[in-house]
């Protein structure tokens, strides 16, 4: 059993139901998967978190998962002799059937029966995890296990920690045990035809499609959208038949049809891709630009997502801001300050970071943000937290200016935006030689990836050099929106 060859796994099998290129490709050319990235990785290790903290649900089992046996085979072997020995609940639990293995996070026994608990770290069941419990159930009854239940285990959002982590309120499980049974025979015509599709020598012919990236990022994308030049009717925002024209041999904007429909903004988009010109609605952006006047704050924030709620008064992913950055000029030709804040590892950012931040922007003025709705939500996020200060929060929200309007709008658009609003597209563009290259972080979520890792790093230097490096990408944020206004007022002055 140690040598244990098998066909197919429950994530396979998923894997199959979504992409049968996907599975045959994951088979046989493995290789050709996009590389885990530093985050992805980070993120199954979260998930992996989530399961362990699960286990307390169901107290004193026994782990025979492969970290501890370090074989699948030996996994199942240890899994039948905890059975037979009359253990009553079991980590990772492993089962073979029809060349399927199948590892159940928890099972527990009840009288001559079985209950088993599949656990997630999102905060809803999703699509997906019918499927994924439908072939848990199917390899464990087969395998012999009589089974009462079936049910999943996942994140309850609406969770508030307050002291200690109460673990029965932090989750929620759901039966799906008559979902799962209603689709038992799909199950195992899907066993059979995925096995025949591996058999295969030839890889599917299955074409790009929506199923791609539904509810996650296939990881053969990168292989897959290869044939995809760097600018094509996949960057047209908001485009429903993208795929359509794709199947028909249509991936160049140049090779749209002349009868394609399009809506305004996609309009724009295209006419200046094709004719190489930049397309500026001098009158809209005057008029968006007459609400914004000196004195003027530039704000940024950067935020984090525990998946477990580390702090007092926070819930399951919900969106903790860290650090902040603010530049602010007086008048259009008065010198430009600088203020921020980044906080401390290992302790609440929100007390100090909301202190700092009414006390930075005292001084009366606008305050543009980009896609300023993330800001406000965080601001609102904090004043129902930490009520003392919803008053002065308040008015920072009702201060602000979202500076993303006129792209967004398309009053102000070129061609390298490549039909995205982004700040990371805006900017180059705008601001031509500017952008995030030069920095160890160039993204928000590598910003936080960083800020999480901090509480582990011992090396004072080290640690010196990385709040250096968030600092300079929060500053840029900032910064940014400084060039980019100083840009459209620029092209305000021509009334064309």
């Amino acid at each position: 059993m140690s040598n244990l060859n098998y066909v197919l796994s429950k994530s396979t099998y998923v894997r199959g139901i979504r992409c049968l290129k996907s599975l045959y490709l994951n088979k046989h050319n493995p290789g050709l998967r996009d590389k885990v990235n530093e985050l992805t990785q980070f993120k199954f290790d979260k998930g992996k978190e989530v399961g362990i903290l699960a286990q307390k649900l169901f107290p004193d089992g026994v782990d025979c998962g492969i970290d501890v046996t370090g074989e699948v085979g030996k996994s199942i072997v240890l899994t039948g002799e905890n059975i037979k020995k009359g253990l009553k609940t079991i980590y990772e639990a492993a089962f073979i059937c029809n060349e399927v293995v199948a590892i159940a996070d928890i099972i527990t026994k009840n009288g001559g029966e079985w209950n088993v608990y599949e656990v997630k770290s999102s905060t809803e069941i999703k699509d997906y995890h019918y499927n994924d419990a439908a072939v848990q159930y199917y390899v464990l009854k087969n395998s012999g296990l009589k089974i009462k239940d079936i049910s999943l285990v996942f994140l309850d959002n609406t969770y508030v920690r307050s002291g200690e982590l109460e673990i029965a309120e932090l989750f929620k499980i759901q039966s799906v045990n008559n979902e799962v049974i209603a689709i038992q025979k799909q199950v195992e015509e899907n066993i059979k035809n995925f096995k025949s599709v591996l058999d295969c020598k030839d890889i599917p012919d299955i074409k790009i499609g929506k199923h791609c990236k539904e509810g996650y990022d296939c990881d053969f994308i990168g292989h897959c959208f290869g044939c995809i030049p760097g600018y094509s009717i996949f960057d047209i925002p908001r485009f429903s038949r993208n795929y359509e024209l794709y199947n028909a041999g249509i991936i160049k904007i140049e090779d749209l049809p002349d009868d394609i429909k399009l809506s305004c903004k996609q309009k724009i988009m295209v006419d200046c891709y094709i004719n190489k010109m930049n397309f500026i609605d001098k009158q809209r952006l005057k008029d968006f630009l007459k609400s914004i006047t000196y004195p003027l704050y530039f704000m940024d924030f950067e935020t984090i997502q525990p998946v477990i709620p580390e702090y007092d008064n926070s819930r399951p992913y919900q969106q903790i801001p860290f650090q902040f950055s603010l530049h602010y000029r007086g008048s259009k030709d008065s010198e430009l300050k600088h203020f921020e804040y980044l906080a401390e590892p290992n302790c609440d950012p929100r007390p100090e970071f909301i202190k700092k931040l009414i006390e930075y922007t005292k001084n009366p003025g606008k305050i543009l943000c980009y896609n300023a709705n993330f800001e406000k939500n965080i601001l609102k996020s904090l004043s129902n937290d930490f009520p003392d200060y919803r008053y002065a929060l308040n008015i920072i929200i009702d201060r602000i200016v979202d500076l993303m309007i006129p792209f967004r709008e398309m009053s102000y658009y070129k061609p390298q935006m490549k039909g995205s609003y982004s700040l990371k597209n805006v900017l180059p563009a705008v601001v031509p030689g500017s952008d995030y290259s030069g920095l160890e972080i160039q993204d928000g979520e590598t910003a936080a990836l960083t800020f999480m890792k901090l509480s582990s790093i011992k090396d004072d230097s080290q640690v010196k050099k990385i709040r250096r490096n968030l600092s300079d990408y929060c500053k840029l944020d900032t910064y940014a929106l400084v060039k980019i206004l100083e840009e459209l007022q620029t092209n305000s002055i021509f009334t064309g």
